[in-house]
């Protein structure tokens, strides 16, 4: 067994107690405020980010927490979790739903239990694995740009206190197709930020967070199958419950139009490889360095119980639309780094008219109804989109590596 928020603590963030400790004593009550009594919507709220909102939300006491998830499984481990930690008050009224928020009953779960008061939104594609061709590419911006846009012009009827929408660090200076739909995305809201509050977040790499590849080091152990991780790929990391803190306080704490991130400094971005390595020796596991995927998968066969060694290949990223470090502002943005001791926020998000944000999205639709579409033209329409946006293609994707 291995304690995984220790293991975060003492080998990823090198942090002992959260990184926004100062700032949620410092904003405790007017969280307080904004939260106890209020109904909330989350969605997307059984994944790694959204149901550590949650865990974070319920310390100040909603009256009503309403949560949307596709995956009914994640729905049940939130719902298990949130009712077997001590100390924990679920609101009177909570109630889970495995639907899709782009589906027409998720409008009567909004009828059923609106207004809400404050609505979160987690429901998006994360991973650079979404890129494989033109229909995992068109259910990506179907729900990271259409759908959201839909759900704000529903909300707008019945606008909320507080509206947030997870962004990525990746959509600073853009070399993906998902970071590209996030800084869409980011345009998508701000064009409504003048009719109720909007804010978002970029932030770092979630650890250990579902479907990323840390989490599945838990799988493969579990099945006895080899490591296989990037040498080259530097990121910025933040534990779980960091993720939750730095939404709900850019959810409440923001202006409309904001976009917050972590302060964190360049030294402070992790290397997989090093991870790795510190992950196996907490283990107990001396890391053994195969020279291909095959090598690293016939050596896991003669695992034992008692072995010294595990088996990890290493490899040069080579997948389209990686990223060797991550940023989360680029030039020309205007940064308060003043106001929160741990989070800086951009105060000058572009904000387009409706009216041009809704033509885009119409082109942008046309183009994915293209029986012909290919993976090309959406990167050449979101290169027209976003000037700044200039994708790394490859040919190669993660699901062609262990």
């Amino acid at each position: 067994m291995i304690d995984i928020n220790q293991f975060i603590s003492d080998h990823i963030t090198f942090r002992p107690e959260s990184f926004f400790k100062k700032d949620l004593e410092k904003h405790h009550g007017q969280l307080l405020k904004a939260i106890n009594g209020k109904a909330v919507l989350v969605i997307g709220g059984g994944g790694t980010i959204g149901s550590s909102y949650i865990r974070e939300l319920v310390k100040f006491e909603p009256r009503t927490l309403v949560v949307v998830d596709i995956s009914e499984n994640y729905l049940t481990e939130l719902t298990r979790d949130l009712r077997s930690a001590h100390g924990v008050k679920v609101p009177e009224t909570y109630i889970t739903y495995p639907i899709n928020f782009g589906d027409p009953v998720f409008d009567k779960v909004l009828d059923k239990y609106g207004p809400f008061d404050i609505v979160a939104n987690f429901a998006a594609h994360k991973h650079v694995r979404s890129e494989k061709d033109q229909h995992s590419v068109t259910a990506l911006l179907e729900n990271n740009i259409i759908k959201a846009e839909r759900l704000l012009n529903k909300l707008s009827a019945m606008p909320p206190e507080h509206f947030f929408c997870v962004s990525t660090d990746k959509a600073a200076n853009p070399v993906n197709i998902m970071g590209a739909s996030k800084k869409i995305m980011e345009e998508v809201i701000m064009s409504y930020s003048n009719l109720f509050p909007i804010t978002t977040a970029r932030f770092a790499n979630v650890a250990f967070s579902n479907g990323s590849l840390l989490a599945g080091y838990l799988e493969r152990l579990m099945k006895n199958q080899p490591f296989s991780s990037p040498s080259d790929i530097r990121r910025f990391f933040v534990s779980p419950q960091e993720s939750g803190q730095i939404c709900l306080m850019a959810c409440i704490l923001g202006q409309s139009g904001d976009i917050f991130f972590p302060k964190l400094e360049d030294e402070q971005m992790m290397n997989f490889k090093d991870i790795t390595i510190a992950f196996l020796k907490t283990l107990g596991y001396e890391t053994m360095i195969c020279g291909s995927e095959e090598e690293a998968r016939y050596e896991a066969t003669r695992l034992r119980p008692g072995s010294s060694h595990y088996p990890v290949y290493f490899f040069v990223s080579e997948t389209s639309g990686e990223k060797t470090f991550e940023e989360f502002y680029t030039e020309g943005e205007v940064l308060d780094l003043e106001t929160f001791h741990a989070l800086g926020v951009i105060k000058n998000a572009p904000k387009k008219p409706m009216a041009e944000i809704r033509q885009m999205i119409a082109g942008l639709q046309a183009v994915l109804n293209n029986p012909a579409l290919t993976k090309a033209d959406i990167v050449k329409v979101m290169g027209e989109f976003l000037p700044t946006f200039h994708h790394i293609e490859t040919g190669k994707n993660l699901d062609q590596k262990m």
